[in-house]
C-alpha cells in the first residue's frame, strides 16, 4: 500500500494531429497539476485537501473546460458546477450554476463542511458563496475568446458538443473569426478531475466543468452528480469526464466501486467493465483503490490524463502511449 494519484483534463473525440500550440499547454498544465499533488501527498495531506488542491489548479488553467476556461451556455454564458467527496465518510459536497466563483470545487466542499446539505445550485450557491466570502469575479473573467468562437461553431452547427468534439471545419468570413480559429479538431476543452489516496488508505475524488458547448442555460451534467460523476468510498475513488447524460444514465463513478465491491473485480477491471457498458465515444474516467491502483479507462479517441504512485511510476498521457515525464 502507498499513495497514489490520477488526475484528468477531459476525454472526447482528440485527434492526434492537434498540433504543438494546443496540445503542449494542456501536457504542461497536466505535468504542473500532477506534480502539485505528489508534493501535498508526500507532505502527508489528507486526499480530501488534495484533490481540492488539484483541482483548484486546473480550474484556474485556461486550456480546461473548468473555472477560468469554461465553455458557454447558448445564452453565451458560464455555469459551472462541481463536485468532492470523502471516501471514509462519505461526506459530500456540489454545487452547479455558478457564474461568478472563481473556484467551484471550494465552494462545493464548503457546502459539504458548512451545510447540513449536499448539493446548492444557481442563485442560491452563489449567495452561499458570498457569505461565506470565497474568492469571485466577474462573469467576464471566465469567458475567453476561444469559448466564444466554440460556441459559434456549435450554434452554426446546430448542436451540443461535449469534451474535445470536432467542430464544422468553415472558412472564416469576418476578421473575428479569422482571428480566433479554432483549427484541428480544437473544438472544446474538457472537464476536470482528480483522485488520491493516502498510504493510509484514504480515498477523494474531485470533479469540475464548465459543461457542455452550447448547452441549454440551467442544464446539469455528471460532474456535481455523486455518483455519476464523482464517487469515493473505502474501496476506491473515481472522477469521470465525457457526456454527463452518458454518465448519469450509467451511474459511471459508483459502478465502479459497486463491481469491485460485489463482483470481486480489481481496479483497472471494474473501471473498464463500466465504460464498456457506456455507448462509444462518451466516457472516461480516473479511479484510485485503497491499496494504490490507478486505473485510467476511456472509450473516446483520447482523455488528457496523469497519474503517479509511491512506487515511482509517473505518467502523462492523451492517446494510447504515454507522454514521457520529465520532473
Amino acid at each position: 500500500m502507498g499513495w497514489a494519484i490520477a488526475l484528468h483534463g477531459g476525454a472526447g473525440d482528440i485527434p492526434r494531429s492537434l498540433p504543438p500550440e494546443l496540445r503542449l499547454p494542456r501536457e504542461a498544465g497536466l505535468r504542473h497539476c500532477l506534480n502539485v499533488g505528489i508534493a501535498a501527498l508526500k507532505a502527508h495531506k489528507h486526499p480530501l485537501d488534495v484533490v481540492e488542491l488539484v483541482v483548484r489548479e486546473l480550474e484556474n488553467h485556461p486550456h480546461f473546460n473548468a473555472g477560468k476556461g469554461s465553455v458557454l451556455t447558448c445564452s453565451g454564458t458560464v455555469e459551472m458546477e462541481a463536485s468532492i467527496m470523502d471516501g471514509k465518510s462519505k461526506r459530500c459536497g456540489a454545487v452547479s450554476g455558478l457564474s461568478t466563483v472563481v473556484n467551484a470545487v471550494s465552494l462545493a466542499r464548503l457546502v459539504m463542511e458548512k451545510t447540513p446539505h449536499i448539493y446548492l445550485g444557481f442563485h442560491g450557491a452563489e449567495a452561499f458563496a458570498r457569505e461565506q466570502g470565497v474568492e469571485t469575479a466577474d462573469p467576464s473573467y471566465f469567458i475567453t475568446p476561444e469559448n466564444i468562437v466554440r460556441l459559434k461553431q456549435a450554434q452554426e452547427a446546430n448542436r451540443v458538443q461535449i469534451d474535445y468534439t470536432q467542430p464544422i471545419q468553415k472558412e472564416p468570413n469576418d476578421a473575428a473569426a479569422a482571428g480566433a480559429k479554432i483549427p484541428n479538431g480544437d473544438s472544446q476543452i474538457g472537464t476536470v478531475g482528480c483522485v488520491a489516496v493516502d498510504d493510509e488508505g484514504n480515498l477523494a475524488s474531485a470533479t469540475s466543468t464548465g459543461g457542455l458547448v452550447n448547452k441549454m442555460a440551467g442544464r446539469i451534467g455528471d460532474s456535481p452528480i455523486i455518483g455519476a460523476g464523482t464517487y469515493a468510498n473505502h474501496i476506491c475513488a473515481v472522477s469521470a469526464t465525457g457526456k454527463g447524460e452518458a454518465m448519469i444514465r450509467g451511474t459511471v463513478a459508483r459502478d465502479v466501486a459497486a463491481v469491485m465491491e460485489f463482483k470481486g473485480l480489481s481496479l483497472k477491471e471494474a473501471a473498464a467493465y463500466v465504460i464498456d457498458q457506456v455507448p462509444p465515444g462518451n466516457a472516461g474516467l480516473v479511479a484510485v483503490s485503497s491499496t494504490g491502483e490507478i486505473a485510467t479507462v476511456y472509450n473516446t479517441a483520447g482523455m488528457f490524463r496523469a497519474s503517479a504512485s509511491e512506487d515511482g511510476y509517473s505518467e502523462i498521457s492523451i492517446w494510447d502511449s504515454p507522454i514521457k515525464v520529465t520532473n
